[in-house]
């Protein structure tokens, strides 16, 4: 996977396809990360108390803790 955030300084860009890409169906995707944080703000498990019900509230906040641990132990 490539991925990488630029600040265009025209309108054109020019985009390089690694050779191990080449025939396979690649996806890109252009948008402006200040209208990304805009359309989508931070939202935390409390955010979304009372929709789930408890043991399943439980559940996904042990599962989100322990993924949390294994990102962070990786970098």
């Amino acid at each position: 996977m490539v991925r990488t955030v630029i600040t265009p300084t025209q309108t054109d860009i020019h985009l390089s396809i690694p050779e191990n890409y080449i025939g396979k169906k690649v996806e890109i995707t252009l948008f402006a990360l200040d209208e990304l944080m805009e359309k989508h703000p931070q939202k935390t498990l409390e955010d979304f108390l009372g929709l789930l019900p408890e043991d399943e509230y439980l559940q996904l906040k042990e599962y989100t803790q322990q993924a949390r641990k294994e990102w962070n132990r990786n970098f």
